[in-house]
């Protein structure tokens, strides 16, 4: 039986998705030059971070205030992005090193596991069904169904909730600042996940967060960094 640290007092697990259970987070600059290229969009200065920790529906808001010329909805911007997505959510993301078999053995001590993302539910989904994992999971949440991104603590505080675990009894894994900030802000332990899309973000990451770990198999050697 794995024994941890990390792991002492947490009866509930909870995943942010991209970047942090998949290798997807190269998806999205790909699909944002693709759609800036179409419609001749200018992308200013820190767009990817100034949109980070944001539901799906509040980055397609995001994308009709910094671009006014934009003459199209909110729906329709998630529509068409959803249209670009969907085959590589279906056919190229692939799960982080060691967690099917993390996850496995957690659930084999009984313990509660989520997943709480800022994706659009239907790509989650579709990643879950391709990847065959989604009977892994007690409870999958999206920020859009709890009502605000990340850093607020809905989606955290949600899952939480479903799955019957005080939020101070939650492992919460994320990828990103803000996403951290998020399960910090659900009064829950976070650790952060080593991603190439966050790498230049990894001095705040590593402040942030409770614990550091460049993959899954780090728990099992038990040499993940504690960080406060």
């Amino acid at each position: 039986m794995l024994q941890t640290k990390m792991l002492e007092g947490i009866d509930g697990i909870i995943f942010d998705m991209d970047g942090t259970l998949l290798d997807s987070m190269w998806i999205w600059p790909s699909i944002d030059d693709d759609y800036l290229k179409k419609y001749c969009l200018k992308k200013p200065e820190r767009f990817h971070e100034a949109m980070e920790g944001m539901s799906y529906s509040e980055v397609a808001q995001f994308f009709l205030d910094t671009f006014p010329e934009l003459s199209c909805t909110r729906q329709e911007i998630m529509d068409e992005w959803l249209l670009m997505a969907r085959e590589k959510y279906r056919t190229q993301v692939s799960l982080k090193k060691g967690a099917e078999r993390f996850i496995s053995r957690m659930r084999s001590q009984g313990k509660k596991i989520g997943i709480a993302t800022s994706n659009a539910r239907e790509l989650t989904d579709d990643a879950l069904l391709a990847l065959q994992i989604g009977g892994l999971f007690d409870v999958v949440r999206t920020a859009g169904e709890a009502g605000a991104g990340k850093p607020a603590p809905d989606v955290y505080l949600m899952v939480a909730g479903e799955l019957a675990v005080e939020p101070e009894r939650c492992l919460v894994f994320e990828d990103v600042p803000m996403g951290i900030l998020a399960g910090k802000n659900a009064g829950m332990r976070v650790c952060a996940v080593e991603d190439d899309f966050s790498r230049p973000q990894e001095e705040k990451k590593r402040k942030l967060a409770d614990y550091y770990i460049q993959d899954y198999d780090d728990i099992e050697k038990e040499t993940y960094e504690v960080l406060l």
